[in-house]
């Protein structure tokens, strides 16, 4: 089923109304925000390009080992200021069209937020606050003497969030809940989202890729993330 080229349907959700499902699980840069984190970050040393274009590539599914890709960035955000994050923040972060919107809906819905990403927990953190989401999972930036030492380092559950953690995260807060996967949402725009994609019970794609949008029971190709509302109204 499909209705244009900018709202597409390719199989029907298992079920019809938001709030028949319970968790709703989103990737965060270029998905609920407007910006690649790293990317930003990187132009504060002059190597957005550099970083942007093994950004581009790891997202098309062209280079498919996530982890060393992400590696092979930090280690280019070797001396950036930890301060250069807050204005990344504060001057170029935007929530994506319809972001907020759709977020408030589940909420009232009754489902549960998870946000996880591949991106950094400076910036997961505060969009947690903003939209008052329920669950976190990204990677935390080494900074020593104020400034960003090119590393990541490790969490209690691992060392990088790449696409495997993405679904090993969206199943585990799942089974927390006593909810089988085919009740939660998930929304991406990169190759790294596609696991995670493929756990749930809808998979939605945002203005991604195009391996992504051709694998997504939904994809949403034009307009704001409230449109997965004309297909699953509150």
């Amino acid at each position: 089923m499909s209705t244009d080229d900018s709202l597409v349907i390719q199989e029907q959700p298992p079920f019809s109304r938001l709030s028949d499902y319970r968790l709703i699980a989103f990737d965060m840069d270029s998905t609920l925000i407007n910006i690649e984190c790293v990317d930003e970050i990187a132009d504060a040393v002059g190597k957005k390009a550099e970083v942007a274009a093994i950004t581009e590539a790891a997202m098309q599914g062209i280079i498919t080992d996530f982890k060393d890709s992400l590696r092979q960035r930090v280690a280019l955000l070797e001396g950036v200021p930890e301060s250069a994050l807050q204005q990344i923040y504060d001057q170029r972060l935007q929530l994506n069209p319809g972001a907020e919107t759709l977020v408030r809906a589940c909420q009232q819905a009754g489902l549960k937020t998870l946000l996880v990403s591949g991106g950094f927990t400076f910036f997961t953190e505060r969009i947690r606050e903003r939209l008052g989401l329920d669950f976190t999972r990204s990677n935390l930036l080494e900074v020593r003497d104020g400034k960003l030492t090119g590393r990541i380092l490790e969490q209690p559950w691992g060392d990088i969030c790449d696409g495997q953690e993405k679904a090993r995260s969206l199943l585990e807060v799942a089974t927390l809940m006593g909810v089988e996967p085919q009740r939660c949402i998930a929304v991406g725009d990169g190759a790294n989202d596609l696991k995670m994609m493929a756990e749930a019970g809808v998979s939605v794609a945002y203005h991604a890729k195009p391996t992504v949008r051709r694998q997504a029971m939904v994809a949403i190709n034009q307009g704001g993330l409230d449109r997965l509302l004309e297909v699953l109204p509150a």
